[in-house]
């Protein structure tokens, strides 16, 4: 009677243990994060490393999700450098080295067209700086950045992170923050 109840016990332990080493790890306001991208343009970026950092975790069918967090970051943070967003578009699919190279071009003309919008925003506020060197954006076409933000290889979900200087994770939602939402964490 003993063995078949450690037998259950051990059953019961490795089944806990194994459920939570598979599943996604949500990532916890408060805590600090450092963790590293590579964007399309080589540029090594963290979100540890002095700036504050908006993280938008998207899909390129939702690309219009994080152009919308663009327009609402507020205007004190523009062309500043302790700030910065990085959008990661997470592909789900298996794409070939063809496809990545189609893939990558495309997210590159599509950062063109948004520091050509940045930059109207920049000429607004009489920033003497080329947005274009403001503009990030890392293809995760494996999961592993996305699997960094505590999603799944699998997930489509929308999320924006704000992390602070140090990686302290000062908020996140799974929807399109309103702006004074962003105003408020952000200062």
């Amino acid at each position: 009677m003993k063995l078949r109840a450690l037998q259950i016990f051990c059953l019961f332990g490795t089944t806990l243990l194994l459920t939570d080493a598979l599943l996604p790890a949500t990532l916890s306001t408060g805590a600090t994060y450092s963790l590293s991208f590579v964007d399309v343009n080589g540029n090594k970026l963290s979100t540890a490393d002095g700036h504050v950092t908006i993280v938008v975790l998207t899909t390129s069918a939702d690309h219009e999700k994080a152009r919308t967090v663009g327009d609402r970051v507020p205007d004190f943070c523009l062309g500043n450098p302790d700030y910065r967003m990085i959008t990661i578009v997470h592909f789900t699919g298996r794409h070939m080295t063809i496809g990545r190279r189609v893939a990558i071009a495309f997210i590159r003309h599509r950062m063109r067209e948004e520091a050509k919008r940045l930059q109207v925003r920049y000429d607004g506020q009489k920033i003497s700086r080329d947005a274009s060197r403001d503009v990030f954006v890392v293809a995760d076409f494996d999961g592993t950045v996305a699997s960094q933000l505590g999603q799944t290889v699998k997930t489509n979900e929308f999320c924006v992170f704000v992390f602070g200087r140090t990686g302290e994770l000062l908020g996140q939602w799974h929807e399109i923050p309103r702006a004074d939402q962003l105003t408020t964490i952000l200062k």
